[in-house]
């Protein structure tokens, strides 16, 4: 009551934000007049202009209202667009380094163009990170017709680039990327055997669009960089034959809400008799075991053109799984489900089964863009989370206003018993509103409802498109079209579309459609519209004006929900597709108690409720306490996937700890100070030798300290024993002048190039080698440690105590190795190692390097800590 008084009084904290930026907007505003009225030339001139004084002084903060007046009127003259005073406000929360909350349809992609010319005036790089290829290509082409115009470079990372297309659009003063490759470009240069083959120059600014989207729903999926190993795969097949012969409910019992299949007693006394296995928790079993739980969860939890697809590879050799992301509806190739559950669904589908793959390099997300000096975002909706983002990106969340006042109507949900009941009434009612003329965009879960639904529309005669992961090619050509009279558009999750749905039909996306078959050019090299674009957009124009009222007039664009998505944000996202910039629009979401949601949290209260109350199929119901109930159960769902976040988080901060300190050593190794290193090392392990061998106190063991020095530096002879007749601390200096002299006289004999060449590589082959075994070690410890709880030990405190003394008992292995092979070792003097032999070493990567030194193949990305995760 008294923050609800307080905000009376003195406004939110939003509020007090908003009037702040909007006091900047007036001086923004205020400079109009005087940049207009300059020629195309002296507006160009502004961008050296600018840096100029950030080089004699000056701040970003300074030259702010300049240099977004610059690019307003630039866009004015280049895009055919004028930034409305909200996306200045909205620009400049982005700058400030917080996520700027802006409604479907008030041109987000717009509105990052001002802080990115701004950050990139600095001369360090600014990221536009995206959510697909296709948006990060589209809206660097779009966007960068503007930067190239004020004299910026630009940039876009892609799938399939090599490492010098990368070098070059990572050097570009504004990049677009998306977050996939960003973050496994990250993991590949830290695994580069040179400075010079680094695609990265750091991470100075970076805006993420569908904030949300990146930073929340896909941080559950850790990056990770994965070499194949020697595996039988034919396992997979026998195991996958007995799960047919085992029963739910007496076999095993699954749990849809954890996502986890669990064997009866019953069911694993059966499985040992299928199998042939005396027991199978016993040690030799234990993969067995694992690869039976994974099979159950195949056939249990995941569902063809739901979770994933099976369609022809690529080079038409055989039949593949393809993830499909349950965010996007987007397929995702490449990646694969980690912990065996991708070869579990390829032995179910019956295709080809591929080997499991060993980690080599591993990220989360959450841990890789805490790098940034200064990271934002903005999406539709993030106010829901704004706490997680807060929390673990130190992100503050600020509602930008809209630019016209929103007048969408949004129903309440209408609830069946069953989905035929459910189905029947979405197909009525969207016949009833293709005959009125009212567009239709009908949200689906999953490609299987959506194709269900078309079938019943393909039924009842009513036209329409679908647009899944399967027709993602016409994407921007079906959105484009969809606000047109009469369209029926049936699209899975609207997650970053990225693409106005425009009542009438959205005249630029048509002219480019028709540009495209009649082989017209859209830009000329200055940037600007080709005189026969520019008529095609206008003629198209005229056609969509006219329709445009009379779509309007019939109520807009009509939102139709199949069923509520288990995060509320994402049934926002499909809402807010509705009613942009002032044009009216409705929602529905239609449900079933049936739907997986209402099945798995709580469905039976509410049907039994249904039922007393003399309700059939084709009876809804509209009240309250249904929509209540929903709300709760997507809270409930929305909390165990932040808990999943945390618990990653909380693991993946110990092993960021170690990654540092690992790719911090590999930098300084390749930079080319490796003497230094080596004798530091050397150094210390003579000290730890004295500390073991001649104590101050205590007795003393000469010929252990003989066998050790001897062992590690090759040092023998009287030299050495007369240092073990010293007292302690005599012993520990004459041993380190010893060691030291010994090295450098090698160094001088061989030539100091050579020798620096040959560490280099010796050190990155030991290191590397260290390293990957070590995550091994960790992964099985992450499999392992959550155990520690039955013995009333809290795992994750068990997990970092025991992370550590792996970590230092690899950092201890591989600097004795080190010392051992350096010390021993005798190249030809001048030598330089061959590269080629270097690159990819057997004992480092089991997928070696191209020609060219990029990354080895296999690359992943991996759910830790629940039922499956992803693999690129």
């Amino acid at each position: 009551m008294i923050d609800n008084l307080l905000k009376k009084l003195i406004g939110s904290k939003n509020d007090r934000e908003l009037k702040r930026l909007w006091a900047k907007v007036q001086f923004i505003n205020a400079l109009e007049p005087e940049i207009s009225a300059l020629s195309d030339e002296a507006l160009k001139a502004k961008t050296p202009y600018l840096r100029e004084k950030l080089a004699n002084g000056a701040t970003l903060e300074d030259i702010l209202p300049e240099a977004f007046a610059v690019a307003r009127e630039a866009s004015k003259r280049v895009l055919k667009m004028r930034h409305f005073d909200v996306q200045l406000v909205g620009g400049m929360v982005l700058h400030e380094g917080k996520v700027a909350e802006m409604r479907t349809g008030e041109g987000k992609t717009l509105t990052a163009t001002l802080p990115l010319y701004l950050n990139a005036l600095a001369g360090k790089g600014a990221h536009l990170v995206t959510v697909n290829d296709y948006l990060a290509r589209r809206d660097a082409e779009w966007m960068g017709r503007l930067y190239s115009w004020l004299g910026l470079t630009i940039g876009v990372i892609q799938h399939g680039l090599d490492d010098q297309e990368r070098r070059d659009a990572y050097g570009c003063d504004i990049t677009y990327a998306t977050n996939n490759e960003l973050g496994f470009d990250y993991l590949r240069d830290n695994m580069k055997w040179d400075l010079e083959d680094f695609t990265q120059r750091g991470f100075h600014y970076a805006i993420v669009d569908e904030v949300d989207s990146i930073l929340i729903d896909e941080a559950r999926t850790p990056l990770i960089i994965a070499g194949s190993s020697e595996e039988d795969t034919s396992k997979y097949f026998r195991i996958d034959a007995i799960v047919p012969k085992l029963k739910a409910e007496v076999h095993y019992k699954v749990d849809e809400k954890d996502r986890q299949v669990m064997l009866t007693d019953e069911g694993i006394h059966h499985a040992e008799q299928l199998l042939g296995v005396a027991n199978l928790y016993d040690p030799g079993s234990i993969e067995t075991l694992h690869g039976l739980n994974q099979a159950l969860l195949a056939h249990n939890l995941y569902r063809l053109d739901v979770d994933y697809m099976v369609r022809p590879k690529e080079d038409g050799k055989g039949m593949e799984v393809v993830i499909v992301d349950e965010f996007t509806g987007r397929l995702m190739p490449g990646r694969r489900w980690s912990n065996g559950l991708h070869q579990a669904i390829e032995a179910k589908e019956g295709v080809e089964v591929n080997a499991e793959n060993q980690t080599l390099a591993t990220v989360t997300f959450q841990n890789f863009f805490r790098m940034y000096g200064k990271l934002a975002g903005m999406t539709g909706t993030a106010e829901t989370e704004a706490t997680e983002l807060h929390s673990i990106y130190k992100l503050d969340v600020i509602i930008v206003p809209t630019n016209m006042p929103m007048i969408r109507k949004d129903f309440a949900d209408t609830v069946y018993a069953t989905r035929s009941g459910k189905k029947k009434a979405i197909v009525e009612e969207i016949r009833e509103l293709h005959t009125k003329g009212q567009p239709v965009l009908v949200g689906t879960a999953s490609i299987e409802s959506s194709e269900d639904l078309a079938d019943a529309l393909k039924a009842a005669r009513i036209p329409h498109v679908v647009l899944n992961a399967k027709h993602h090619e016409r994407e921007a050509e079906i959105v484009a079209q969809a606000g047109r009279k009469s369209a029926v558009t049936i699209a899975t999750n609207m997650a970053g579309r990225g693409t106005d749905i425009i009542l009438g039909g959205n005249p630029e996306g048509m002219a480019r459609l028709e540009a495209k078959k009649k082989d017209i050019a859209l830009y000329d090299e200055e940037g600007f519209e080709t005189a026969e674009f520019s008529a095609l957009v206008e003629q198209m124009r005229e056609q969509t004006a006219a329709e445009h009222e009379e779509v309007v007039s019939l109520g807009g664009l009509h939102i139709l929900g199949t069923e509520r998505h288990e995060s509320r944000r994402i049934d926002n996202q499909l809402r807010g597709r509705a009613g942009r910039q002032g044009d009216p629009g409705s929602s529905r979401f239609y449900l079933s108690l049936e739907d997986d949601l209402m099945r798995i949290f709580g469905g039976d209260r509410i049907k039994s409720l249904m039922g007393a109350m003399g309700m059939n199929d084709d009876e809804p119901i509209e009240a309250g306490m249904v929509t209540r109930a929903i709300e709760r159960s997507q809270k409930r769902v929305e909390a165990h996937h932040f808990e999943i976040r945390k618990h990653l988080l909380e693991y993946d901060d110990v092993m960021n700890k170690q990654r540092i300190f690992f790719y911090g050593l590999r930098t300084e190794i390749l930079k080319g100070n490796t003497k230094d290193y080596v004798l530091r090392v050397a150094g210390e392990i003579a000290e730890g030798i004295c500390n073991d061998f001649l104590p101050d106190k205590g007795e003393r063991d000469l010929a252990g300290f003989r066998e050790r020095v001897e062992q590690l530096f090759t040092l023998t002879g009287e030299e050495v024993d007369a240092v073990g007749q010293l007292p302690y601390a005599q012993a520990r200096e004459a041993l380190a002048v010893l060691v030291q002299k010994f090295y450098e006289g090698k160094d001088e004999r061989l030539g100091g190039e050579g020798m620096r060449s040959y560490e280099r590589w010796s050190i990155l082959q030991i290191i590397d080698a260290a390293w990957k075994r070590h995550l091994l070690v960790m992964d099985h410890l992450k499999e392992a440690i959550g155990f520690r709880g039955y013995g009333q030990k809290d795992p994750l405190v068990e997990y970092k105590r025991e992370s550590y003394e792996y970590f230092e008992q690899m950092r201890f292995g591989y600097e004795d190795e080190i010392i051992s092979y350096l010390y021993r070792v005798e190249p030809q003097p001048a030598y330089t190692p061959d590269e080629d032999l270097f690159r990819g070493p057997s004992d480092t990567f089991e997928l070696g390097p191209d020609e060219q030194g990029n990354a080895p193949d296999g690359i992943q990305r991996v759910l830790r800590f629940t039922a499956g995760g992803l693999e690129d």
